[in-house]
């Protein structure tokens, strides 16, 4: 099962790619897209959707994981993180892959056995877990960690490929 773990942002969104095979987590890819700081709010969401299509196109992952939604004091911020997230849900649906959520302490505790991790815990982790010496950046990290997280939550539950 091939998973593309999505850590959206409205300035960088990471994404990563974890394969299991044969019981065994494998990198497949990972990369940053920074969004243009100036960008009508508009463009930025459109070249999000546009750049998750172009992965799923190019990848076929078979699911899709996102980090899902956590509570801040900043609502601008919120609202505008769910804006980014729902141009990668709707590139998703589009092509019929299911999608799972998962809150970021949930994804620090799979991959770093501690739900408050550091970005530098996570990245140290993932590129343990995964045998790689370098990855493109702290969102690519938490894609990939997101991506094993659901690998994890699979396994635990029991899920079938769909």
């Amino acid at each position: 099962m091939l998973v593309l773990g999505v850590d959206p942002g409205s300035a960088v969104t990471g994404y990563g790619l974890v394969e299991n095979v044969a019981g065994q987590l494998r990198y497949r890819h990972d990369e940053q897209l920074k969004l243009p700081a100036k960008a009508d709010p508009g463009a930025k969401l459109a070249l999000l959707f546009d750049h998750t299509t172009a992965l799923l196109q190019q990848y076929k992952p078979d699911q899709l994981a996102v980090e899902g939604v956590f509570y801040g004091v900043n609502v601008k911020s919120m609202l505008t993180l769910g804006q980014a997230r729902g141009a990668v849900m709707v590139a998703g649906a589009k092509f019929g892959i299911s999608m799972n959520e998962y809150p970021p302490a949930l994804v620090k505790q799979a991959v770093v056995g501690y739900g408050k991790a550091t970005k530098d815990q996570i990245q140290h982790m993932v590129k343990l877990l995964l045998k790689v010496p370098e990855i493109s950046g702290e969102h690519a990290a938490d894609a990939l960690a997101i991506a094993i997280c659901h690998h994890h939550q699979v396994r635990l539950q029991g899920w079938q490929r769909g």
